[in-house]
């Protein structure tokens, strides 16, 4: 990089040279040309000559790319190559350096890169060695172009200048035209205050500046160090677009390269600037805008119809299982009861929901804030949460079962068991908040989308958007609350409800071994065995005989602690998953970097994230990826499954599915020559959904002669 009278100094030579060299000789100062399918590649210069005393020449790399290929900038992200020359063959040449235009932002397999298509020329500032002398120019280039795959282009320019004074007006212009492209440094950016914060866990870098000129459509690049990954930023302005603020989510960072972060924004083809902002522990607050801070209405109302929809399917998915039997007693229960009654406890079911999902967005909001990774069903990747789950269901289980009739301390186990009864509307609200607790391990058409968009958001997003969803979970509650008597239509109590209680015991304690599996693959098979053990005595002594009051009472309040004491303090660390060993699908462990790499190779890659938490990637698997004609398919030749096991937190799972504006699973993509960027799946699969994503990845790919990209 170059400051400002620099490049003001060359441009002001080409002006110059126009004018009193106008009627030159016209003849093209530029080496042989090499030519291949993606590029071609020569070295132009201003001048067709060295004029006498001349110290410095000016010239530039010049690169004409094919449809569809691109190249990197100096600092391209987590894959890419950025072009290199060598010019130790060069004869009277001192230094030579390579000035960068601004670049171009475009996107592949998540990641955010940065380079040129079509036409770039890099300008070239050459220091002669011995000043008004021949030179030789020869140059080895290294160059990496890419479109469906990577190809490395190594090749070598040469050319020679005599001594001369004519210029070549065509070379000059185009040198210029790049020349004013390279940032501005130093006093002239306009930038008058620049300050700049990476959080502690290096997963954000925000920014803000103050310039004396409005910013009308600016982009920001960063760069943090080779190998940093960097998401699509958060751009916002203020005090009249005087002010940009921007909020860079950092996917990846190799420590060892890491430096402090450069800034380069762009503002249309006419400005560019380069700058080195203050560090600030804190990071600058965005601008107050009304605008972004509430998005245009018409937006934000389809995406909470799109909630309330995605809440709504939400009843039918795999997870309706386990709330299922909650649903069914709240209404088997509220059978003659009056219409008033009946009306509130379904009203306070649907609040139960809603007050779930109102909490869960504040978790969520508070969470964010702090830089942590969120989305929706994290909940169950805590040992903790996990295991009060499991005690609950559990004892709920065994309480249908007739094992005991127990009063818990704070009246909770008779108001679950009682849910519909009499005694109060606790149970109802109980009823409605652990049945939207257990459907938060599924995902649904609609909910992937409506989730993003608030995760990705404001606060006031947050909250539209699981209102929305809440109303959508809590439709049957509404539904009957508007209508009580359509609990008429069941039929009266009787025998059956006996057998029924049997079958809806059964259900939760299907729910809590579910739970109890889980839990092993989050914290270990010493801490499950630990919380099931404790379960377990806590279960025989409710239904023992009983015995003194206050010894039962603490017996009971030991066994209730001592799970959650063991799932705190027997978890164990992250271990690979072992699903994959376990599959009859060849799983590779999931990485980013070896997306781009083998899509380089011509390779496809179907990419699974899922958990053991799921019940909707359990579903995918067992209806869709584990049978033929998928199966068979994902085994194929030069297709790859890769998957990311979200069982346990994994940092690097969360920033992938975040710059995939995806905070939720399951999360199916599909990569190759023929979709670089990835077709992304619903959350519900298909046979002919996958095969044909699989099919549109192939593409027709470049089969060799190609580079993996990072290497």
């Amino acid at each position: 990089m170059k400051c400002f009278f620099h490049r003001a100094g060359m441009i002001l030579t080409f002006v110059l040279a126009w004018v009193l060299f106008n009627s030159g000789s016209g003849l093209a100062a530029s080496s042989e040309e090499f030519t291949s399918k993606p590029v071609a590649a020569r070295i132009i210069t201003a001048q067709d000559g060295v004029p006498p005393g001349a110290e410095t020449l000016s010239a530039g790399l010049s690169l004409k790319l094919a449809d569809g290929w691109k190249t990197y900038w100096r600092s391209p992200g987590e894959v890419g190559i950025p072009p290199k020359i060598d010019w130790a063959g060069s004869e009277n040449v001192a230094d030579v350096e390579m000035l960068w235009p601004a670049p171009e932002r475009f996107t592949a397999f998540g990641i955010e890169n940065f380079g040129y298509h079509e036409e770039v020329v890099f300008p070239l500032n050459i220091t002669l060695e011995e000043p008004g002398k021949p030179v030789d120019l020869a140059g080895a280039v290294k160059l990496l172009v890419c479109s469906e795959v990577c190809v490395p282009q190594n090749f070598d320019l040469s050319l020679s200048l005599p001594l001369g004074t004519s210029i070549d007006s065509l070379s000059a212009g185009r040198i210029s035209d790049f020349l004013a492209r390279v940032p501005l440094e130093g006093d002239q950016t306009g930038i008058t205050r620049a300050i700049a914060s990476v959080d502690v866990d290096q997963t954000a870098l925000t920014l803000e500046m103050e310039s004396t000129t409005a910013f009308e459509a600016p982009d920001v690049f960063a760069e943090l160090g080779e190998g940093t990954a960097l998401g699509k930023p958060d751009i916002r302005l203020g005090d009249g677009g005087r002010r940009l603020w921007a909020q860079i989510p950092i996917l990846t960072v190799l420590e060892e390269k890491y430096h402090d972060p450069v800034l380069t924004v762009t503002d249309g083809p006419g400005r560019a600037l380069t700058l080195t902002p203050q560090l600030d522990p804190v990071p600058p607050k965005p601008p107050f805008n009304l605008e972004q801070l509430v998005p245009g209405l018409d937006q934000l109302a389809w995406i909470a119809i799109i909630a309330f929809l995605g809440g709504m399917i939400l009843n039918i998915m795999p997870c309706v299982l386990p709330v299922l039997s909650i649903k069914l007693s709240s209404a088997i229960k509220a059978h003659g009861r009056d219409t008033g009654s009946v009306r509130r406890g379904f009203l306070v079911a649907a609040a139960g929901v809603m007050v779930f999902m109102w909490a869960l967005a504040a978790i969520l909001f508070v969470l964010q804030q702090f830089g942590f990774a969120v989305g929706w069903g994290l909940q169950f990747q805590n040992p903790i949460f996990l295991t009060l789950m499991f005690l609950v269901l559990a004892v709920f289980s065994a309480n249908l079962f007739g094992l005991f009739e127990f009063r818990l301390p704070s009246g909770l186990q008779s108001r679950l068991a009682g849910a519909g009864g009499s005694s109060g509307y606790g149970a109802d609200f109980a009823t409605g908040f652990f049945g939207a607790v257990l459907a938060t391990p599924c995902s649904a058409p609609f909910l992937g989308t409506a989730i993003a968009f608030a995760l990705a958001g404001r606060g006031v997003d947050i909250l539209i958007v699981f209102t929305a969803l809440g109303l959508g979970l809590a439709a049957p509650y509404l539904l009957v609350a508007a209508l009580p008597r359509l609990v008429t239509l069941l039929p009266k109590p009787g025998r059956w409800m006996i057998w029924l209680k049997l079958v809806l015991g059964l259900l939760l304690l299907g729910t809590s071994l579910w739970l109890a599996w889980v839990l092993v693959g989050v914290a270990g098979p010493q801490a499950a065995a630990a919380v099931i053990g404790s379960t377990f005595i806590l279960m025989v002594i409710l239904s023992s005989r009983p015995s003194p009051s206050l010894m039962r009472r603490a017996s009971v309040l030991l066994f209730i602690a001592l799970p959650l004491l063991s799932a705190a303090y027997l978890s164990r660390t992250a271990q690979p998953a072992q699903s994959i060993a376990d599959s009859v699908i060849n799983w590779v462990v999931f990485d980013r970097g070896d997306i781009a790499r083998r899509v380089s190779r011509g390779e496809v890659v179907f990419l699974d994230v899922t958990a053991d938490w799921c019940l909707t990637c359990k579903a995918n698997k067992a209806l869709v990826l584990e049978r033929d004609p998928v199966l068979t398919a994902l085994r194929g030749d030069r297709t790859v499954a890769m998957q990311a096991d979200w069982t346990q937190p994994d940092e690097r799972i969360a920033r992938f599915l975040e710059a995939n504006n995806r905070y939720g699973i399951p999360f199916n993509a599909v990569y190759g020559p023929g979709a670089p960027n990835g077709i992304v799946l619903s959350e519900i699969l298909s046979s002919q959904e996958v095969l044909a994503a699989l099919e549109t990845a192939r593409g027709s790919g470049v089969q060799s002669s190609t580079l993996s990209l990072g290497q």
